[in-house]
């Protein structure tokens, strides 16, 4: 269930699984480099951003749209440099950090991404929610239940690979616009009117806070981990072309799916400003802004899309979160769990502290959480974007591909702007503790905290500066050799054949007598797993224990008239512990195993046994597939 790497590959599992070289010159080779910022894009128009948008649209009409407009252009620059860290350096920002970074600061850094990815999943389970509370008039709190059960639905997606994933959440992608293609077709929006809202203007102070909070929306730091990791499931050509070519091609990927990003978020801020503001209507709640479609435009397909596209970007994103939590946890701490363990533990995070706060509080206070988990978000980016850009400017790592001395500065100024925003939002939204007498408690933390986010903050910006030790570049895929060493063809003494009794039992012990020799011993293992071997153990008498102590004596008998030495073990309980047991007891050097290939449900069902044997084995593990 849970084991230490020992690779150093993002997402090792589809790692360099599409190969761009073997596709035909031409287009066929173009589409596959795209797929990895569709992934990301959908980050940028998760339910969280649906909040702000509404509230820019419907209170000042389309005076905000360029706050938009500068968004995505300050996302396609950090998702290009995010992009560049994976491709050339072969690393995410996760693992590139743990390489540079003491111990103690990437703690934090991991805690902080791991905060930052549930806030993100905070907002897709309520998104999702509110989507199947309008659509079906569920209650939102049986609504936030109902979202665990996408944990299955990641997992089925994972075993049909990277490639299909991608047409998923495209496909997902394609339905929010589409929907929203036909809410503007149905508002008619005066263009004209659209146009002018691309000249910076603030109408207001409240403009100012609410244009904070769609860029703190639309900029979020999973998307950097996640991007830097996905570019990798790419195999190129290692060498300067073949480099060049895929930094081109990630970046017109980038360009086409933040731009649909930017559409999506545009439609939405539009389609309140003409339903709403035109109207004199001011809608703060995505619940509000559905029941108010209906009656404004006269359409009850408005409403319909609405939810739908809701449900739609929810379902989306909350995969892609599950990926990026994946790639921090693997970056940082060299772990890795099963993939259904980690997303039902990020969707717990979610879900929890959605169902105490709409229990005790009620469903109005559903909005202030998608908001409070954009705060949240707000704090976290600083983290992300600061490291990324102090790695893809290093030359000893990046060698050629460092970027240039204008897209540094370029970089550090939306960093510093983007840092700036989300902090003055992070004090709005403090300050309002303070405006009230009492609160002792919440004031120390809120000054604490905010010490000690500074100091982190600041040690961020300054360390990869002052830290100037030479190390070896990264960029170096493999040590130098000065060829091979002596071959010495290892021998095994004692081989363990793990036995199922089944139809396959003949061919897992021809695979362990090829790898004997003459004088070889074989230990025979079988778990017995019927119900009274759980509760027993060893003490158990029952039928099926009688006969699997047969069984294996009957194949000893039979190797030994094949004239090999064999000996026979039965396990209880836990099939995997237990294989790894009585391998050790018996101090084999080699263990033989079959494998069903069983995929998605039944690999969760069957307990993934190999994977849990071989990671507790530090002996040569065969596995025979059939």
């Amino acid at each position: 269930m849970m084991n230490r790497l020992k690779n150093e590959q993002s997402l090792s599992e589809v790692h360099g699984s599409i190969d761009v070289n073997n596709k035909a010159i031409g287009w066929k080779r173009v589409l596959a480099f795209f797929g990895p910022a569709y992934l990301v894009s959908v980050g940028y128009m998760d339910p969280g951003n649906w909040a702000t948008d509404l509230a820019g649209g419907s209170k000042f009409g389309y005076a905000l749209v360029w706050v938009l407009l500068m968004s995505n252009i300050m996302a396609l620059l950090l998702q290009s440099l995010s992009a560049r860290l994976g491709i050339v350096r072969g690393r995410d920002l996760a693992q590139a950090n743990r390489e540079t970074y003491p111990k103690t600061i990437n703690f934090f850094l991991y805690i902080l991404a791991e905060v930052a990815i549930a806030a993100t999943d905070l907002a897709e389970v309520l998104g999702m929610a509110i989507g199947i509370h309008l659509l079906t008039g569920i209650p939102i709190i049986w609504g936030v239940g109902i979202t665990v059960l996408d944990t299955l639905l990641l997992l089925y997606l994972q075993k049909l690979g990277m490639r299909k994933m991608e047409v998923f959440i495209i496909g997902l992608v394609a339905v929010v616009g589409l929907s929203f293609f036909v809410e503007i077709l149905l508002v008619k929006p005066n263009l004209t009117e659209v146009a002018a809202g691309f000249v910076p203007t603030f109408p207001n102070e409240e403009a100012l806070y609410i244009a904070i909070g769609i860029i703190g929306a639309t900029v979020m730091p999973h998307n950097l981990y996640l991007h830097s990791a996905l570019v990798q499931t790419r195999k190129i050509d290692r060498t300067n072309k073949g480099i060049k070519q895929a930094l081109k091609w990630s970046f017109v990927d980038s360009a086409i799916a933040l731009n649909i990003a930017f559409l999506v978020n545009a439609a939405i801020l539009v389609l309140a400003a003409t339903a709403f503001f035109k109207n004199g209507i001011m809608v703060d709640q995505i619940k509000d802004a559905h029941q108010l479609l209906s009656g404004v435009l006269g359409s009850k397909v408005a409403p319909i899309l609405f939810a739908i596209a809701l449900i739609a970007a929810g379902q989306s994103s909350t995969v892609t979160g599950t990926l990026a939590g994946q790639i921090v946890m693997e970056g940082y701490l060299r772990l890795r769990i099963n993939p259904w363990i980690r997303r039902l533990l990020t969707r717990l995070l979610a879900i929890v502290p959605a169902i105490v706060v709409i229990y005790i509080f009620g469903e109005k206070e559903v909005d202030y959480l998608l908001i409070l988990s954009q705060v949240i978000l707000s704090m976290q980016l600083g983290f992300a974007v600061i490291p990324l850009i102090h790695f893809v400017s290093d030359k000893k790592t990046m060698g050629a591909f460092a970027i240039k001395p204008i897209v540094q500065v370029a970089a550090w100024l939306i960093a510093t702007v983007l840092v700036y925003l989300n902090i003055r939002m992070v004090i709005n939204e403090a300050g309002k503790v303070f405006e009230h007498p009492g609160n002792l408690f919440w004031k120390v933390v809120i000054i604490t905290g905010g010490i000690l986010f500074l100091l982190l903050l600041v040690y961020t910006i300054f360390y990869p500066l002052l830290n100037r030790k030479a190390k070896i570049a990264s960029i170096q895929m493999h040590p130098d050799v000065g060829g091979l060493k002596p071959l010495i063809v290892p021998t095994y003494k004692k081989i363990a054949v793990a036995l199922e009794f089944g139809e396959h039992d003949s061919a897992i012990l021809a695979h362990a007598i090829g790898q004997g020799r003459q004088d070889s011993e074989y230990v025979l293992i079988h778990i017995v797993e019927s119900p009274t071997a759980r509760i027993l153990g060893k003490e158990s008498d029952d039928f099926e224990t009688r006969a699997d102590e047969e069984r294996l004596q009957f194949y000893i008998e039979q190797l030994s008239e094949r004239g090999f030495v064999a000996t026979g073990h039965l396990g209880f309980r836990h099939r995997a512990k237990e294989i790894v047991r009585l391998v050790k007891e018996n101090q084999a050097d080699m263990l033989v195993i079959g494998a069903h290939r069983h995929t998605g449900v039944k690999d969760w069902l069957y307990g993934e046994t190999i994977n849990s044997v071989r990671h507790e084995l530090s002996i040569p593990v065969l596995v025979v597939n059939f």
